[in-house]
Protein backbone atom coordinates (compact mmCIF):
# COMPACT_ATOMS: atom_id res chain seq x y z
CA UNK A 1 0.00 0.00 0.00
CA UNK A 2 1.49 3.39 -0.95
CA UNK A 3 0.90 6.37 1.24
CA UNK A 4 1.15 9.58 -0.18
CA UNK A 5 2.04 12.37 1.96
CA UNK A 6 -0.55 14.51 3.94
CA UNK A 7 -0.91 17.69 2.24
CA UNK A 8 -3.09 20.91 3.06
CA UNK A 9 -3.69 24.18 1.45
CA UNK A 10 -5.08 27.51 3.25
CA UNK A 11 -8.33 28.96 2.30
CA UNK A 12 -8.04 32.02 0.59
CA UNK A 13 -10.61 33.65 2.72
CA UNK A 14 -8.66 33.05 5.85
CA UNK A 15 -5.12 33.87 4.67
CA UNK A 16 -5.10 36.77 7.09
CA UNK A 17 -4.86 34.53 10.04
CA UNK A 18 -1.58 32.99 8.93
CA UNK A 19 1.06 35.33 7.65
CA UNK A 20 3.49 33.08 5.54
CA UNK A 21 1.44 30.10 4.29
CA UNK A 22 0.46 30.70 0.87
CA UNK A 23 -3.02 30.72 -0.10
CA UNK A 24 -4.73 28.20 -2.48
CA UNK A 25 -1.24 25.75 -2.42
CA UNK A 26 -0.85 22.67 -1.45
CA UNK A 27 2.20 22.10 0.76
CA UNK A 28 2.85 18.76 3.09
CA UNK A 29 1.70 19.27 6.44
CA UNK A 30 4.88 18.95 8.26
CA UNK A 31 6.05 22.28 6.50
CA UNK A 32 2.91 23.75 6.80
CA UNK A 33 2.80 23.03 10.95
CA UNK A 34 6.61 24.45 11.55
CA UNK A 35 5.06 27.63 9.43
CA UNK A 36 2.45 28.18 11.69
CA UNK A 37 4.11 27.25 14.94
CA UNK A 38 7.05 29.54 14.21
CA UNK A 39 4.92 32.88 13.05
CA UNK A 40 2.95 32.47 16.99
CA UNK A 41 5.58 31.44 19.02
CA UNK A 42 7.38 34.82 17.15
CA UNK A 43 4.25 36.63 17.64
CA UNK A 44 4.18 35.73 21.14
CA UNK A 45 1.51 32.92 21.94
CA UNK A 46 2.39 30.79 24.86
CA UNK A 47 3.56 27.27 23.99
CA UNK A 48 0.34 26.13 25.63
CA UNK A 49 -1.81 27.43 23.51
CA UNK A 50 -1.02 25.17 20.81
CA UNK A 51 -1.69 22.28 23.18
CA UNK A 52 -5.67 23.52 23.43
CA UNK A 53 -6.13 23.35 19.84
CA UNK A 54 -5.40 22.24 16.47
CA UNK A 55 -2.06 24.00 14.86
CA UNK A 56 -4.29 23.70 11.06
CA UNK A 57 -8.19 24.41 11.86
CA UNK A 58 -10.24 22.32 9.45
CA UNK A 59 -12.56 25.19 8.95
CA UNK A 60 -9.10 26.98 7.55
CA UNK A 61 -7.10 24.16 5.20
CA UNK A 62 -8.41 21.50 3.40
CA UNK A 63 -6.41 18.53 3.13
CA UNK A 64 -5.70 15.19 1.32
CA UNK A 65 -3.39 12.84 1.24
CA UNK A 66 -2.00 10.12 4.07
CA UNK A 67 -3.00 6.89 5.39
CA UNK A 68 -6.53 5.71 3.79
CA UNK A 69 -8.38 3.40 5.91
CA UNK A 70 -9.53 0.40 4.08
CA UNK A 71 -13.91 0.56 3.54
CA UNK A 72 -15.52 0.03 6.71
CA UNK A 73 -12.91 0.84 9.30
CA UNK A 74 -12.08 3.63 11.01
CA UNK A 75 -7.95 5.35 10.34
CA UNK A 76 -6.06 5.57 13.13
CA UNK A 77 -6.30 8.58 15.54
CA UNK A 78 -3.12 10.85 15.05
CA UNK A 79 -3.96 14.13 17.07
CA UNK A 80 -4.57 14.40 20.72
CA UNK A 81 -8.23 16.01 20.20
CA UNK A 82 -9.48 12.90 18.59
CA UNK A 83 -11.66 11.10 20.51
CA UNK A 84 -13.08 7.41 19.72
Amino acid sequence: MSVQPREARLKPEHASLYPGVPASQWKPVRELLDIVTASRLLGGRSSGEFLSRRSLDDRHFEFRGGWAAPTGRAPPFSRAADHR
